[in-house]
């Protein structure tokens, strides 16, 4: 077929890139047709690609924290089998002396020893076992104070003896036994807590009672003795209530740790 005489629709307007810029109106008329045309195409027919990564990502991360937890579950089995080992084999730990910083005089260290879980618990029987020092140590104050207007030798003597003895004796018979306790998951050292902080929690109460069984009751600030101390002395009796009420603090805050540890006790399987 002869098509040498058909017409071109591309030879009405010819636009000619080299020339000084002055086309026809029509043939720019006809190129932004075009160009709109074009401009639309494949808008309405193209598809989104969701990438799977994020998904992928959140279960590659489930599976390393759940990789993760077993591991420290087995490495804390682990250490406690070689501590129950070292236990049987009867060999001695050596622990070094880091509390308090300025004069080392017994091992304490519970971020590292004691589990994440039981740290709360551990910093309130801490704040416990301080918080009888500052009662035996204030109890010897006030009590001094009474000595001084008068109120005898022998009760400030009673006064340092129980101070001597609680200080020591409350690390040795219930706080170190917690901590090895909670440290090395041990029933017979929990045990042994429960016992000895139950006759701290009785002398902390019957001290802030104060009943007059030893010199009228005026060798511990209870508050027994601090009514009558008010009856002589206005100052003595202001140091006397002070003291009850660290008594009473000490007191609450025992109930409070027994009944929490006690708790920790039965849950922990």
């Amino acid at each position: 077929m002869n098509r040498q005489h058909d017409e071109n629709p591309f030879d009405e307007e010819v636009v000619n890139p080299f020339s000084n810029g002055t086309a026809a109106p029509g043939a720019k008329s006809r190129i932004y047709s075009i160009a709109n045309k074009l401009k639309g195409f494949g808008q309405h027919d193209a598809t989104v690609d969701i990438p799977l990564d994020t998904v992928n990502d959140a279960n590659s991360k489930e599976r390393e924290l759940a990789v993760l937890e077993a591991n420290l579950n087995q490495r804390e089995k682990e250490i406690k089998r070689r501590e129950d080992a070292i236990a049987r084999a009867g060999v001695v730990q050596t622990e070094e002396k880091n509390w308090p910083p300025y004069f080392p005089i017994i091992h304490h260290d519970i971020t590292n020893e004691i589990p994440i879980h039981a740290q709360r618990m551990q910093y309130l029987a801490f704040a416990s076992w301080l918080g009888i020092h500052l009662c035996l140590v204030f109890n010897i104050v006030a009590v001094m104070v009474a000595w001084i207007k008068g109120g005898g030798v022998k009760i400030f003597f009673l006064a340092v003896i129980y101070a001597l003895l609680g200080s020591p004796l409350s690390y040795v018979l219930w706080y170190r036994p917690l901590y090895r306790a909670v440290r090395t998951d041990s029933s017979l050292n929990f045990w042994w807590f429960f016992l000895f902080y139950a006759l701290h929690i009785a002398f902390c109460i019957f001290a802030a009672v104060a009943p007059p069984i030893f010199f009228n009751g005026k060798s511990l600030t209870g508050i027994l003795p601090t009514v009558d101390a008010f009856g002589h002395s206005i100052l003595v009796g202001v140091f006397y209530i002070v003291g009850f009420a660290l008594f009473c603090f000490e007191s609450i805050l025992s109930l409070a740790i027994i009944l929490m540890i006690f708790r920790y006790f039965r849950g922990r399987g």
